[in-house]
């Protein structure tokens, strides 16, 4: 009987984690677009634009980090080892995948991380 995660069509996947990757890039690309802007002399105005810089940043980090998980994934693929457990090596449901396509763990194994 074949693999399951070689019977996998793995295209499905690889264009869903491309599009997300383009779309997370734009948003970082607008993120620093935003940091980048000249803030105003008004030192209320300065605190406030300040917080959200902050908050901008999180947001620029947490992309930075699913872009990270996104590029493992797409080497998954091109290894032929997506959907398969980076833990324990068992497949991973199609239902996480659906859920978290760049998921490199099972859901066992997730939750023990």
């Amino acid at each position: 009987m074949d693999n399951p995660v070689q019977a996998m069509d793995t295209a499905h996947f690889e264009r869903i984690l491309l599009a997300r990757k383009d779309e997370i890039e734009r948003r970082l690309k607008k993120i620093d677009n935003d940091l980048g802007t000249l803030k105003s002399a008004d030192s209320a105005e300065r605190a406030t634009e300040a917080e959200n810089d902050e908050v901008l940043e999180e947001f620029g980090q947490v992309g930075e980090e699913e872009l990270r998980a996104i590029d493992a994934a797409l080497d998954r693929i091109a290894k032929g080892r997506y959907g398969q457990c980076m833990k324990c090596g068992e497949p991973i449901s199609m239902e996480r995948l659906k859920a978290v396509p760049h998921t490199p763990f099972c859901k066992d194994c997730a939750a023990t991380i």
